[in-house]
């Protein structure tokens, strides 16, 4: 395979790249910190990096680069990217997950190779606790300890705990959670935290393990840096300790989400000084416009008075006004206008359904029945990406690899007119085959295999109209056209069964579902996809996201009751959701549920954003 000079690579699929980012994109003799706002470009940055160093042979086969991203479509996204711009071999070589899954992978690749007492059986389950769990548990133990303090008791104590630097009885209790969590059910029950205890274990014992993982993986990426946990930072560290390895993280730190989460403070002071990276910063927003950006500016100066402003690159392509409070007197009349606000934006050709967010701080399902009957009455349908469709919520579904390599396939049967669609497929088949660009005989097999098993598809679809029984079958068929084998090999995340039946499942009743209202495969399909249909999600959800129009909904003292100057957290999240729209953010504030924040009103107020009568918006 051919390479390319370093000095003749160029950056591919944009426009213009700033100063600082090609002179980070270059630096491959140390770990590089890049901090940059939203908007800036960074995902699109590491794509570009990536490409450079597969390209150009820095990252020579069979050695691999390692992306770690924190939501499972910001693994996927970044991983698509590079494989628009890589041959199917250099791609492969590109290893996108999130921070979970890498975690994950380490457990059940070497599973075995963790010394008792703590190795987990192959069946184990993965599981969520809350607070509640955690609660009953400490009663049942008599610990004393509350909620938060054993949370992070399991997060940041490294195994085996018997050599752990801990008193005697918070020693006693946390080996008593782990016994419980091993013993009493019928499965072990594994969090992601003790996932992440188990992995940094296995490194540690395992000289072999952590030498084959730092021969693997000569450059390491980490995206969304400012969310790192203590526990995550720690393993990382330690698996990669003694190494050559080149580590680039980006972020940034006004969009530090994730402190409830054991986030670790100054994440980016840190890396710089344990890694003696070179620091860079972006300065440039390519999404949203100048009206937008000033906003964005104010609230990044009550997080941080010291913040570089960053410069607007994107255009307005909207009249009127770009972001409002819209204020209502009950609930019914906030449901109402929103639905007739949004249907007569449609209707003058503004936006698309899909182009508007509906961002809540929680609880989308019952803000989802609150707005149904307003948006349904108006023949407007809400897509609530936080439901569950089997066991996974149906955002986390769409950012499945498995989605991304059956849905195109779906797409061209339903169509023989969906040449995005069957490109993509092509792409996803010639990855998970492994075929080079020079292989023109395999890519001309490959492709003559797809055609036959679209057409066939589309016979099947035109026999038979959407229904869910039908819908299984496709779902069948075009799984066992790319085979599970193939499926699993190139994708981890999908190596124990209970998780790959966790998203087949998922898939086959999300499709079944939209089957129900449709009149053809392609109304059904753009039904999965979200084609036509508003978003509805948590205002954490958002991030990493990007829509034409979005709208806060609620913002009054009671539903972000949390959101306050001296919770750092809840203004990084306010503002992360805010810096996703492109072109306008509204809120909404209804009386019925609580009053409006002052302090919001004094920092949006003077930067433009005017109060309306929810009455008066359409």
């Amino acid at each position: 395979m051919t390479l390319v000079r370093p000095d003749d690579w160029r950056p591919q699929g944009v426009d213009e790249f700033e100063p600082n980012a090609w002179e980070a994109l270059r630096e491959t003799r140390h770990s590089v910190c890049l901090t940059a706002g939203a908007g800036a470009g960074k995902t699109e940055f590491l794509a570009q990096k990536a490409a450079y160093l597969l390209q150009t042979g820095l990252c020579p086969a069979p050695k691999r680069i390692l992306a770690i991203s924190f939501k499972r479509d910001a693994a996927q996204n970044l991983a698509l990217r590079v494989q628009k711009r890589c041959p199917p071999l250099q791609s492969r070589r590109f290893n996108s997950m999130t921070f979970d899954a890498f975690t994950k992978h380490l457990l059940d690749q070497f599973r075995s190779a963790i010394p008792a007492p703590y190795a987990p059986p192959r069946s184990y389950r993965i599981v969520f606790p809350t607070r509640r769990d955690f609660d009953a548990f400490l009663r049942r133990s008599s610990s004393g300890l509350n909620v938060q303090q054993m949370q992070t008791l399991v997060a940041r104590t490294s195994l085996p705990i018997s050599e752990a630097e801990l008193s005697e009885p918070r020693r006693a209790v946390l080996d008593a959670y782990w016994t419980e969590q091993y013993e009493n059910y019928e499965e072990a029950l594994l969090s992601f935290p003790m996932i992440n205890r188990l992995a940094e274990f296995l490194v540690t014992t395992n000289p072999q393990v952590k030498k084959a993982l730092q021969l693997t993986f000569p450059f390491v990426f980490i995206d969304e840096f400012q969310d790192t946990t203590f526990a995550q930072f720690g393993l990382t560290k330690t698996a990669f300790s003694g190494s050559d390895a080149i580590f680039t993280v980006v972020g940034d730190d006004k969009q530090s989400i994730m402190g409830w989460a054991d986030a670790i403070p100054d994440p980016f002071g840190q890396f710089t000084t344990e890694f003696n990276a070179k620091p860079f910063s972006l300065v440039l927003n390519w999404r949203s416009h100048e009206e937008l950006v000033a906003i964005q500016r104010v609230i990044a100066n009550v997080i941080d008075p010291a913040t570089v402003p960053v410069q607007a690159r994107g255009t307005r392509t909207v009249s009127g006004e770009v972001s409002a409070i819209w204020n209502f007197e009950d609930r019914e009349q906030e449901a109402g206008q929103l639905a007739a606000w949004i249907r007569s934006e449609i209707d003058a050709g503004t936006i698309a359904p899909h182009d508007v967010a509906i961002l809540v701080r929680m609880n989308a399902n019952a803000v989802e029945k609150e707005l149904q009957p307003a948006f349904s009455e108006l023949d407007l349908i809400i897509r609530n990406l936080a439901r569950n469709v089997g066991s996974i919520a149906i955002q986390d579904l769409l950012g499945e690899e498995f989605t991304s390599v059956l849905f195109p396939i779906l797409r061209s049967g339903a169509s023989a007119r969906a040449p995005q669609a069957w490109a993509d497929a092509q792409t996803s088949l010639r990855f998970l085959h492994a075929l080079s660009d020079d292989d023109d005989t395999g890519q001309q097999r490959l492709q003559l295999s797809l055609q036959r098993f679209t057409r066939d598809l589309r016979q099947f679809m035109h026999n038979n109209l959407p229904a869910a029984e039908s819908a299984h079958e496709l779902v069948a068929r075009a799984l066992a056209f790319v085979t599970e084998d193939l499926l699993r090999q190139a994708f981890p995340a999908y190596g124990r069964d209970a998780d790959f039946q966790r998203v087949r499942e998922g898939f086959k009743t999300l499709l079944a579902e939209c089957t129900e209202l449709s009149d053809s495969w392609s109304e059904t399909l753009d039904r999965f996809e979200g084609l036509g249909q508003v978003s509805l999600m948590t205002v954490h959800k958002s991030k990493g996201l990007e829509f034409h129009t979005m709208i806060f909904f609620g913002l009054d003292n009671k539903t972000w009751r949390s959101l306050a100057p001296d919770r750092p957290e809840e203004l990084n999240s306010f503002f992360v959701a805010f810096t996703r729209a492109e072109q306008r953010a509204f809120f909404t504030s209804c009386a019925e549920r609580g009053n409006t924040i002052d302090w919001i009103d004094e920092v949006l107020v003077p930067a433009g954003v005017r109060h309306f009568s929810g009455t008066d918006i359409v």
